[in-house]
């Protein structure tokens, strides 16, 4: 897996689309669920997941446990790992980087950003590459 991580409209879907020419894309700005990122993926070796942060908005109130949540989208990460594992395949995570510091007065919001701050940190922690992009610019990071 890899991971592009950078602020909102910093260049990340570009330079992912640059690299990943063929990549099919499993998009929560299309409307499409979490939980059907396997039907996308079918037939791809490459499949490209972006709006973590509007399937973790649609879970908040379903699900008041924050480590459940973070728990359940663990559990996403790892399937997609094992989906790499098993077809051969490359998963690309696009991750919109929250807040900057910046801590919400809601609730709801802050839980939001506490939530993708974790995904984050799960998803790099699960990620061969992690990327971030920031005016289009491209810089590897390691552990």
């Amino acid at each position: 897996m890899q991971l592009f991580i950078g602020g909102t409209c910093a260049g990340k879907r570009g330079v992912v689309r640059q690299r990943f020419a063929c990549a099919g894309w499993h998009s929560a700005y299309a409307g499409q669920a979490l939980e059907a990122w396997p039907s996308t993926a079918a037939g791809s070796r490459c499949l490209v997941l972006e709006g973590w942060e509007r399937w973790i908005g649609e879970r908040l109130a379903a699900e008041p446990d924050d480590d459940r949540l973070r728990q359940a989208m663990a559990r996403e990460l790892d399937a997609l790992r094992a989906w790499e594992a098993e077809q051969g395949g490359q998963a690309v995570l696009i991750v919109v980087e929250m807040g900057r510091a910046v801590v919400p007065l809601g609730r709801e919001n802050r839980r939001l950003r506490d939530l993708n701050g974790w995904l984050a940190l799960d998803a790099a922690a699960r990620c061969e590459r992690v990327w971030y992009v920031w005016n289009g610019l491209v810089k590897g990071l390691s552990r």
